[in-house]
């Protein structure tokens, strides 16, 4: 069912079908081929789709809410991914806004899970903290839904048929045991379908896919450089799992209290009125 607008320019609500409704977004923009890559297996297995992803590219965009508003509206127009016939929408906003504005009810019934993704280019390591595929899905886990981000690691010629089966595997497994909230951060590595490993649980490794290195400093400006991360990591990481030719699975914790560093708020507390 397509999402279409009435006269006063809202969005008419199409009812549930039955199926598992999911929101499929992603940070590389509408256009990207890893949407269509999504879009397409999520629909194949029997899940009611609606694809809401960012009108532009927004790569970095971790959960940030930023929206282009007029009038205090955000603002969205049709738009088409190949491959996928269902309800599509470019949004002028970044993926973490698009997920909550779905859950809200803002392009029909709102999703049952939140799919983000496939991203061109690992969510590894610590650097996931960066990443607007894995935003989406950590908004939505903080608002009690499940949310999976997929990652492709890109060569010249990226492997989107790899990506389409570890995509399918996982929605497959999704169907039958229904998580509560929940984040889990997929990714594939670059490797061709039947040179694929079984896909493995994974710890996040010290280092994510990519270095930064200050190469020059100017008056007012700085030059950065950007290489995959080398040298040795832990095994049992995703970027060591990853390196062997495996997909890998990853469970993160969106949001949690720490313990505080002992005598923080008593020495602190001193320096404030009582």
């Amino acid at each position: 069912m397509d999402l279409e607008q009435n006269e006063q320019g809202s969005v008419a609500r199409p009812e549930r079908t039955g199926a598992t409704r999911a929101l499929v977004t992603n940070d590389d923009g509408v256009g990207a081929p890893g949407l269509a890559v999504l879009a397409g297996a999520a629909a194949r297995l029997g899940f009611d789709v609606v694809v809401a992803a960012p009108a532009w590219d927004s790569s970095g965009a971790s959960a940030s809410v930023t929206a282009v508003l007029e009038e205090g509206r955000f603002t969205f127009a049709p738009h088409e991914v190949p491959g996928f016939d269902g309800p599509c929408l470019a949004v002028d906003a970044a993926p973490a806004f698009i997920t909550r504005a779905a859950i809200a009810g803002a392009f029909g019934a709102p999703p049952d899970i939140v799919l983000s993704g496939v991203n061109a280019g690992l969510n590894t390591g610590h650097a996931t903290v960066h990443s607007g595929t894995v935003g989406a899905a950590v908004t939505a886990s903080v608002l009690d839904l499940p949310g999976i981000a997929f990652s492709l690691d890109v060569g010249a010629e990226p492997r989107w048929d790899t990506a389409d089966r570890v995509v399918a595997a996982v929605l497959s497994s999704v169907l039958e045991e229904r998580p509560g909230p929940s984040v889990l951060n997929v990714n594939v590595p670059d490797v061709a379908e039947d040179e694929l490993r079984e896909l493995r649980p994974a710890r996040l490794a010290a280092i994510g896919a990519v270095t930064t290195t200050v190469t020059s400093v100017e008056q007012g400006s700085v030059l950065l450089e950007y290489a995959p991360s080398v040298g040795d990591v832990q095994p049992g990481t995703d970027v060591a799992l990853l390196r062997e030719g495996h997909a890998t699975v990853t469970a993160l914790h969106p949001m949690a209290e720490a313990e505080l560093p002992p005598g923080l708020v008593d020495r602190a507390a001193l320096a404030l009125p009582r």
